[in-house]
């Protein structure tokens, strides 16, 4: 009868794996979206050999979103729903923290208590997630982490282009079947693009939002532009107070810059290409999507750790983590919300900063006082 077909993963011949190297990594490395990779970790592994039909930079690139919808949720987005529009499909919106919090998180820590969760409950084994490199805190390190402890030593947003997906080949290695994995879109994607290839019994996905992502030297570059004190950030967000919130690693002194201030026309190196090429901003394709950017401002004297986050429940098996994280008796939820009108204001920053991106206007910042005034007008 002779040996079992190397076509093993459901039908689907993954014979690719075993003649294929991913990219060498290194200065000189070439990866196949050229200048518009955002280094989301697939070509630095045998699923190299399946970029074409998955990275959101090459070819139908994040239209494959609308049929990745459909395999993934079990239906397409609803156009005529103004939510779904935006968000994506979904069964569950809402805003949400955890109360209390996860000490040294950088919101309540929702995402952390999923994955602590998961591995607690024996929902998975591993989990893949982003710690910073012990070399440099701001620098990511994607690890598969087996314990709670690594789970929560891999708290906080790590603010550049980070590879996750290059763990997936070692996640095989060692015989992982139950996976949760955390990652932005173009990783989403990728993944859900070859997750009929991989040899999961189970995968959860978890969702951030991402948007405006760089080079670990983009980054540097803009903490010294925005911060007074660059050397002693350890997290930001663009609050919706118009002002940039920067967290000190001492965990207690947040500056507060005022969008208007920021030399935008010395920040356009700041921003990867693969950004301004990313139409995900929502994250689709996970089953669960925790994000910020459409929860109402709490106030000046609410930090980031005390603060609602909106979630999206996308399916099944997203109602089922939701359901769990429900059970710790920890989390607060309240419905959403919709005011206001963002067209003119959306419009008129896409056009400036197209402007400032091609070279025709020089940004003028505006003082910090005067750009302090005309953020509290604008959030009133």
């Amino acid at each position: 009868a002779g040996e079992p077909s190397a076509a093993s993963a459901g039908g689907v011949d993954v014979r690719f794996k075993e003649r294929v190297r991913g990219v060498e990594k290194g200065e000189g490395a070439v990866y196949p979206a050229g200048d518009i990779c955002s280094r989301c970790g697939l070509c630095d592994t045998y699923y190299v050999a399946k970029v074409k039909e998955s990275c959101a930079f090459i070819g139908d690139g994040m239209s494959r979103i609308d049929s990745l919808e459909e395999s993934v949720h079990g239906r397409g987005r609803d156009l005529t729903v103004q939510d779904e529009v935006h968000f994506g499909v979904y069964e569950h919106m809402a805003f949400a923290k955890l109360v209390p919090g996860v000490e040294g998180a950088q919101w309540t820590g929702i995402i952390t208590t999923i994955a602590c969760e998961m591995l607690r409950q024996g929902k998975v084994e591993a989990v893949v997630c982003v710690q910073s490199d012990p070399e440099d805190e701001l620098s990511p390190m994607p690890v598969i982490a087996t314990t709670e402890a690594e789970v929560v030593a891999a708290r906080g947003v790590k603010p550049s282009l980070s590879p996750n997906l290059e763990v997936m080949q070692e996640v095989e290695a060692r015989g992982i079947k139950r996976l949760l994995f955390i990652g932005v879109g173009c990783q989403v994607q990728a993944l859900r693009s070859i997750e009929k290839y991989l040899t999961l019994d189970k995968l959860y996905v978890i969702g951030t939002n991402c948007t405006d992502n760089g080079p670990r030297e983009g980054l540097e570059t803009f903490l010294r532009e925005a911060s007074e004190n660059p050397d002693q950030v350890k997290h930001y967000e663009f609050m919706q107070d118009y002002r940039v919130h920067l967290m000190y690693k001492d965990g207690q002194t947040c500056e507060k810059v005022p969008y208007f201030c920021l030399p935008a026309d010395r920040l356009t190196e700041v921003i990867a290409p693969s950004c301004y090429s990313c139409f995900d901003y929502v994250n689709a394709l996970a089953d669960v999507v925790v994000g910020y950017m459409g929860v109402p401002f709490e106030g000046p004297d609410v930090p980031m750790t005390k603060h609602f986050q909106y979630v999206t429940v996308r399916n099944e098996t997203g109602g089922e983590i939701w359901d769990m994280l429900r059970g710790t008796g920890r989390l607060v939820e309240e419905a959403t919300a919709r005011s206001g009108q963002r067209e003119a204001f959306v419009g008129q920053t896409l056009e400036t900063d197209d402007d400032v991106q091609l070279g025709l206007k020089k940004s003028n910042p505006l003082p910090r006082w005067v750009g302090n005034v005309l953020a509290d007008l604008l959030e009133k």
